[in-house]
């Protein structure tokens, strides 16, 4: 059992100085999507870009994601921007490729006109079975043919995948590897899952002070950029990517997630929720968050 090492970052009355969110729908607009999560009581909050569902480079309204950048500033809003489904790092052949680097360019410029840190990214999958490592030299390819070409702040956060033990894209040491293999280092950060990391077993919900240490020793802690806070409805190392509530039936505990929440260089990182809106709506549980450990 987890035994207490790990220094819980707290303000002036005594809570855990952390940033709850969601993610908020761009259905009224990039200014709409910030006035939804002010409305949330939320300090930060993701967005997409585009239609989740294409990789087509969408002309977009500038003054309206200029906008958005104001009204963060003015409301102390964090935000991140989150790559449409079909975005992969992977891609199997040259137009699919093409594709991703024109869409990531475009999500990427428009995260940057939003003010938002960085556009999350799924690591990429095993695409070549002869050849086990041939996919993370491809994802090096796609992420210095793209960073390459990109001169704004905004990063590209590298998340963590939620398959089955041992599965590509799920340990500390590939995405730190990834990070420093590319040219552009400088541009790349992460975002951690804590659904995706309870399904591969990389977090057990009891390991967390030895996966922190781990995670400050190898560089990834440094360039964590924002959490996804997720509950699992499935247990540790099921390889299952389930999404539940934080309060509520899921197999992290409360006590699992205070430590987490507590750790040392998580001040000021937003935590997004992309837990199940039906069951407890994002205001709900941002209160209660809120209420439990929140600034």
């Amino acid at each position: 059992m987890y035994k207490g090492k790990v220094i819980l970052i707290k303000n002036r009355e005594g809570r855990i100085a952390v940033r709850f969110g969601s993610h908020v729908s761009i259905q009224e607009g990039y200014l709409g999507a910030a006035k939804q999560a002010n409305a949330l009581n939320a300090s930060a909050f993701q967005y997409f870009p585009k239609n989740p569902r294409s990789l087509s480079v969408k002309e977009y309204n500038q003054e309206d994601a200029i906008q958005c950048q104001t009204f963060c500033v003015q409301n102390e809003l964090l935000s991140i921007a989150h790559t449409p489904y079909p975005t992969t790092l992977t891609p199997t052949d040259e137009k699919k490729k093409q594709m991703v680097i024109a869409s990531l360019l475009n999500d990427l410029e428009i995260a940057e006109l939003c003010g938002s840190l960085g556009v999350v990214v799924h690591f990429g999958k095993q695409v070549f079975r002869s050849d086990q490592l041939a996919s993370y030299r491809l994802m090096i390819e796609v992420l210095n043919e793209v960073l390459g070409r990109w001169e704004g702040k905004c990063k590209i956060l590298i998340e963590n995948l939620a398959g089955k033990p041992g599965t590509m894209g799920t340990t500390f040491e590939e995405l730190v590897r990834i990070r420093e293999l590319s040219d552009y280092a400088d541009k790349i950060g992460f975002c951690f899952d804590t659904c995706h990391a309870f399904a591969s077993g990389l977090w057990d919900g009891d390991n967390w002070e030895v996966l922190y240490e781990k995670g400050v020793e190898l560089g990834y802690i440094n360039y964590l950029e924002a959490v996804h806070l997720n509950n699992s409805k499935y247990e540790s190392g099921s390889g299952k990517d389930r999404h539940a509530n934080i309060f509520g039936p899921g197999h992290i505990s409360e006590n699992q997630f205070e430590e987490l929440l507590g750790s040392e260089l998580f001040s000021e990182i937003p935590f997004i929720l992309e837990t199940p809106k039906e069951h407890v709506p994002h205001k709900k549980e941002i209160q209660q968050l809120k209420e439990k450990w929140g600034s």
